[in-house]
C-alpha cells in the first residue's frame, strides 16, 4: 500500500502541475489582456487558484515521497492536496486523475502500516 501511494501521489502532483500552470497562466493572461465577453472571464477567487496552483501539486509530490517511511504523514498531505485541487479548480475532465489519484493515495497512506508491528503508523 506505501508504494501505491507512493506512485499515486508522484503522479496526482505531476498531474497537477499541469493543470496549476495552465491555471495560473489563465489568472495571469486575464488580468493582463483583460476580459473578453463570452470567450474569457477572470475566476472568481483568482488569489485561491494560484496559490492552489503551486501548494497543491506541491503537496502531493511531498505526499507521495514520503508514502514509505512516514505512511500516515504522506496520506495526510495527499488528502489535503486533493481536497484543495476540488476547491479550488472543481471536479471536472482535467482535474478528476489528479483528484482521484491523490485521493486514492491518501487513503492508502493513511490505511498503511507496517507489516511487521501489530500498531500502524506508530
Amino acid at each position: 500500500m506505501r508504494n501505491a501511494a507512493l506512485v499515486l501521489g508522484i503522479i496526482a502532483g505531476l498531474i497537477g502541475m499541469l493543470v496549476g500552470f495552465f491555471s495560473f497562466g489563465y489568472v495571469e493572461a486575464i488580468e493582463h489582456f483583460g476580459e473578453i465577453d463570452g470567450l474569457a472571464e477572470q475566476v472568481e477567487n483568482a488569489d485561491l487558484v494560484q496559490m492552489t496552483s503551486i501548494i497543491a501539486p506541491m503537496l502531493a509530490i511531498a505526499g507521495g515521497a514520503m508514502a514509505r517511511s512516514r505512511a500516515l504523514w504522506g496520506g495526510v498531505l495527499l488528502l489535503v492536496s486533493a481536497a484543495g485541487m476540488y476547491h479550488a479548480f472543481g471536479f471536472n475532465v482535467f482535474t478528476m486523475f489528479p483528484i482521484a489519484f491523490a485521493a486514492v493515495g491518501g487513503v492508502l497512506g493513511v490505511a498503511a502500516g507496517k507489516p511487521d508491528e501489530a500498531k500502524a503508523h506508530f
